[in-house]
């Protein structure tokens, strides 16, 4: 006699009692910065455009620039942003790029592929930020 296993019971996930346990595997992160460094991108398109605009209008106007960026506690608020930024751009470009691959091989993916490009899109993006990061904070 067969006994039928009870089936799973899927419920909706509270904010306040569920979300600190909830375990969302490296595809589900990906996927999610993957928006939220487009959203980012998208806000500091102004930022973007003064940048672009400052460092090649003329040699004073780089001359500003490069003084508001070098210099004091303001010059460290334009840095953090800009490394925000550099993050932004490359996991969006890292995951962009998996997403590409994944839609153009879609008979070869498969979980474990997922989850290992997810890991990769994640640590190259980070680690890519930090050598960027070390160069623009003047490491060498």
């Amino acid at each position: 006699m067969n006994v039928a296993q009870k089936r799973p019971e899927f419920r909706n996930i509270h904010a306040l009692s569920d979300l600190p346990s909830y375990r969302l595997p490296a595809a589900g992160w990906v996927s999610i910065l993957h928006r939220i460094s487009g959203v980012v991108m998208f806000l500091l398109m102004p930022f973007i455009i003064w940048m672009f605009d400052a460092s090649v209008s003329s040699e004073i106007s780089f001359a500003k620039f490069r003084f508001a960026f070098n210099n004091g506690g303001m010059g460290i608020l334009l840095k953090l942003v800009a490394l925000g930024l550099i993050w932004a751009y490359l996991h969006h470009l890292i995951a962009g790029l998996r997403h590409l691959w994944m839609d153009t091989h879609h008979s070869a993916v498969s979980k474990t592929f997922g989850a290992k490009s997810a890991v990769f899109t994640l640590a190259s993006s980070l680690v890519l930020t930090a050598i960027l990061g070390a160069k623009l904070f003047g490491a060498w």
